[in-house]
């Protein structure tokens, strides 16, 4: 018996190095996590006490945050601890949860920007375990039933804001200006992220956050920390410092609008708030979600959606029942969900997304058509069409078209008159060899043409430029008066067509923003048009959900005959604003 005790306290003072020794590979690190695709934030703290609301006053600004918006005096919001008693927490009901909806990883707030730890912690008393009536380790129960349910746990840590500490960024209300945040970072950072990565198992990712004016040196010393005590640990794309990471987590609920290669994830909300807020109930649909998180699948992205546990320790029943319909869609058609890569097209379709494996193309269909169906561009040969859903996998009929004169090639494909799914019907492509796509851009067969931004070419001064798209609505961070953009595309029928030009809105989710005035200049076909960009219509975009399109009319254009043409966009006038010409793309659609 002795011996055994002694061997166990052997392997425990040896853990952190037994999670050390191990050499291992960027893809070795990243392969779980893109698999995976499809993981639950779990945003939890005493802000979700207040849930919104302080001194009787509302904060409509999102609910983990209400200590600052707020101006809570320290000892005041050190009150709150006193009353978190989350007595109805299950660590299974919310591993189960996840696991229901198709989830493979829970990240969850171990420490947030009010200072507050959700576990044990040596490093400092203001924690769950000896500051609150419940003195239990939600962190600790998390992780092992994560362990037991098949799911990694991850953990968020804020490391440069700390609203509870002197030496911390971002209190100014309560602490002055002078601070020595290195002393913070080692004091309290450090050792409690090495609690962190040696007293909970495996750690599938570190998601730091908000870095402020961390250095490049003092966010290299989180990371050596991180691989150091567990290699395999991925850490998020908000470190700061300019120190590399292993992926790029893009702005809260921004979902890029073409293909981004590399390792991505969108953090997103089921409502309009992280923490939990009482008077939030602004539910995104279980519908809504499930083709995000197709669409983010289909650019090369993972979707990490959160849920606000109550201060009894509950995720909202709101929360659990969207998920649970998630969950039941993905029970069917995971199959183009999980280890998929991003579609060989770089752009959105009007009617759904594409991801695919080797072989395989999963063509997910929002907006089931009315009339026949086309894909076009894909250069493969199509061995089978059918169903996911369809266990008998029964072949749909198709037909590949190539038309020598403008080399498109068009595939129809002739679907049932009702969608076998009302959230995302899944047609499966099977093809022969790697999925390779057409460069040019050709009219579609409903006699449209689309000119995307990312498509043009971008030139100043007859040289090359480049332009940015990375506004929150997909846009352009067009600013340069001088850099023009230009397409080559092939029109198959002459006539008139109708110029759209799209913007979109940017800006924070909770306040977007968009600002017209600019003069453009259209050239196309020896025509020229002058057009100051204006708010003729908007349009709800199903993809951005927050930012909306704008679309303004640019007037008409003629083709005259068949063949390949140029249209330049150049701009004559940018108003002054900081927001920028958020253009998007230009639809030609042919006047009937």
């Amino acid at each position: 018996m002795k011996r055994l005790i002694i061997l166990l306290i052997v392997l425990i003072g040896i853990q952190p190095v037994l999670f050390a020794q191990k050499t291992i590979s960027q893809d070795e690190r990243m392969q779980w996590w893109r698999d995976a695709r499809f993981g639950m934030f779990i945003h939890w703290g005493l802000y979700c006490i207040p849930a919104g609301e302080w001194n009787g006053k509302e904060y409509p600004q999102i609910g983990e945050w209400i200590m600052k918006n707020a101006k809570i005096p320290v000892a005041q919001y050190h009150e709150l601890a006193k009353q978190f008693n989350p007595v109805k927490f299950n660590a299974h009901d919310f591993v189960a949860t996840a696991k229901n909806a198709g989830m493979k990883y829970i990240a969850i707030t171990s420490k947030h920007h009010d200072g507050f730890a959700m576990f044990k912690s040596n490093a400092s008393k203001y924690n769950i375990v000896d500051a609150t009536p419940y003195r239990k380790d939600v962190i600790k129960a998390l992780s092992e039933e994560c362990q037991k349910q098949g799911l990694k746990m991850c953990f968020y840590y804020s490391q440069s804001r700390d609203w509870n500490e002197p030496n911390g960024l971002d209190n100014d209300w309560d602490f002055p200006k002078e601070r020595d945040f290195q002393k913070y970072l080692d004091e309290k950072v450090k050792p409690q992220l090495t609690e962190l990565l040696t007293q909970y198992g495996p750690i599938g990712m570190i998601w730091f956050d908000t870095p402020m004016t961390i250095s490049k040196e003092q966010a290299q010393q989180l990371k050596e920390l991180v691989r150091k005590l567990q290699p395999s640990t991925i850490i998020s794309g908000r470190l700061g410092g300019g120190v590399e990471t292993d992926y790029m987590s893009t702005g809260d609920n921004v979902i890029p609008s073409t293909v981004v290669p590399g390792d991505w994830e969108v953090p997103a909300t089921l409502n309009n708030t992280w923490g939990f807020k009482k008077n939030d109930h602004e539910w995104k649909s279980p519908q809504a979600l499930t083709r995000l998180l197709f669409d983010i699948a289909s650019k090369g992205g993972n979707y990490l959606l959160n849920v606000g546990p109550t201060s009894e320790g509950l995720i909202p029943q709101e929360s659990v029942d969207i998920l649970g319909k998630v969950g039941d869609w993905m029970k069917t058609n995971s199959e183009c969900i999980y280890g998929t890569q991003a579609s060989p097209f770089k752009f959105e379709f009007k009617w759904g997304s594409i991801t695919q494996k080797s072989g395989k193309l999963y063509l997910g269909i929002f907006n089931w058509p009315t009339t026949d169906f086309y894909l076009e561009g894909l250069t493969n040969k199509v061995k089978k069409a059918y169903l996911l859903a369809d266990k008998n996998q029964k072949s749909l009929a198709f037909k590949e078209t190539f038309d020598k004169k403008t080399d498109h090639h068009r595939l129809k494909i002739e679907l049932p008159k009702v969608a076998p799914d009302k959230i995302v019907s899944v047609v499966v492509l099977e093809i022969e060899g790697s999925a390779m796509v057409e460069t040019s851009i050709c009219q579609q067969a409903d006699r449209s043409i689309l000119l995307l931004g990312i498509s043009g070419v971008a030139s100043k001064d007859n040289k090359p430029a480049e332009l940015k798209f990375t506004a929150r609505g997909g846009g352009a961070d067009w600013r340069d008066a001088t850099v023009s953009l230009t397409w080559s595309f092939k029109v198959e029928k002459a006539g008139t067509y109708l110029i759209d030009l799209v913007t979109t809105e940017t800006g924070s989710h909770g306040t977007p923003v968009w600002q017209g005035g600019q003069k453009v200049e259209i050239g196309c076909a020896g025509q020229k048009l002058e057009t100051i960009i204006a708010d003729d219509a908007k349009e709800y975009n199903p993809r951005s959900q927050y930012w909306k399109l704008i679309h303004t009319k640019g007037g008409k254009i003629r083709f005259d005959k068949p063949g390949t043409y140029e249209l330049s966009l150049i701009p004559r006038n940018f108003t002054e604003n900081t927001i920028g010409f958020t253009f998007k793309e230009i639809r030609l659609n042919q006047v009937k």
